[in-house]
């Protein structure tokens, strides 16, 4: 009884302390890098320019640049939907370039613009009747 006792006292003078082989996990926390814009799209309308155009009215128009001086050229004139390519003369870098289209009629359209800054910019397109309007590229 003494060999219990005299361990129960010894006992009670210890802490028992768990010992964790594993601490715990470090979380980090990784924020992805900000993303370059891969296109910008622009708005464009088309003012009539002479009597045939006149009968159009304002078109309106979409341009969706991909940055490196080429984009999707779109719009629709009295129920034809126009898609083709717009393209910057001499690269992404130049002012000038041109826009065309083929209808889905048959029709086709060609402008010429120049942009003022990179978001702003004017032309003239031309409708296969004969149709010639200004344009304004950009708000």
């Amino acid at each position: 009884m003494v060999d219990a006792t005299l361990a129960s006292s010894l006992l009670t003078a210890c802490d028992v302390v768990p010992v964790n082989r594993n601490p715990p996990p470090t979380v980090v926390y990784v924020t992805p890098p900000a993303q370059a814009p891969t296109s910008a799209t622009f708005a464009a309308r088309l003012y009539p320019a002479n009597d045939i155009a006149s009968a159009h009215g304002v078109i309106n128009a979409v341009v969706t640049n991909d940055l490196n001086g080429r984009g999707i050229f779109t719009t629709n004139i009295n129920g034809e939907n126009f898609n083709g390519d717009a393209t910057r003369l001499g690269g992404g870098s130049a002012r000038s370039g041109v826009a065309n289209g083929a209808g889905s009629r048959g029709g086709y359209i060609n402008c010429n613009y120049q942009m003022n800054t990179t978001t702003l910019g004017t032309g003239q397109c031309k409708l296969s009747n004969g149709a010639l309007f200004t344009m304004h590229v950009g708000s």
